[in-house]
Parts: C-alpha cells; structure tokens; sequence
C-alpha cells in the first residue's frame, strides 16, 4: 500500500459472513486474506463467542494472529457479556492485531492508522 492508497477495510457483513462455528473462522480468514482490516459486530458472533468457556473466541483470536490479520470488535458496551469477557476487552486495549471498541467509526479510525 502507497501513501496515496486507503487502507482496503471490510465488515463481515460486507463479505457476507458470520463466526457461528469454528469451521466459520477459515471462511473468514480466507475472505479477509490480503484486507488491511476487518470489523466484526455483535451480530456477526454466535451468542458462545461471548461465553469464553466455548473457546471459540480463543480460536478466533489465535487464527487472527496467526495470519496476522487486524480485526476491531465493535460492542458497544463490553460488561453486556459478563465480567469476564469485559476484562478480556481492557486486556486487548494495546493489543496490535485485535481492539474491542464501541463503534464502527471507532474501528474505522483505529484500522485506518499505520
């Protein structure tokens, strides 16, 4: 990318996707594959990304990483799901590659930044 080139940013409602299972992740690995970032709603997670005991958020986490792929989380209010997950929303406050922040033109600002 150019100085002169906008980052390439999609929402997975754009892409047409959704984490409801661990075989969704792949899915989306490969359409973000090559995107400079990607959102992700609360509507665009099954109702056990939030329930940490799944470990389907861990997996999420772990393939984001390990293809270095920048992903913003938009919740509006992290504590909706529980303690636990709240503190794994501050814990990722500094993090390079996964944010939770509380809107999309919150993500938009933090995945358009070098």
């Amino acid at each position: 990318m150019t100085a002169d080139d906008a980052p390439v940013i999609r929402s997975a409602h754009e892409l047409g996707l959704s984490i409801h299972t661990p075989d969704d992740l792949n899915a989306v690995i490969g359409a973000a594959y090559g995107l400079d970032g990607l959102i992700l709603t609360q509507a665009d997670l099954a109702p056990e990304f939030f329930q940490l005991r799944s470990g389907l958020a861990g997996e999420a986490f772990q393939k984001f990483s390990n293809y270095r792929l920048r992903v913003a989380l938009v919740l509006p209010d992290f504590t909706a799901h529980g303690e636990r997950f709240a503190e794994l929303a501050h814990e990722h406050a500094r993090h390079p590659l996964i944010r939770f922040v509380h809107s999309e033109e919150e993500a938009r600002a933090w995945l358009d930044a070098p």
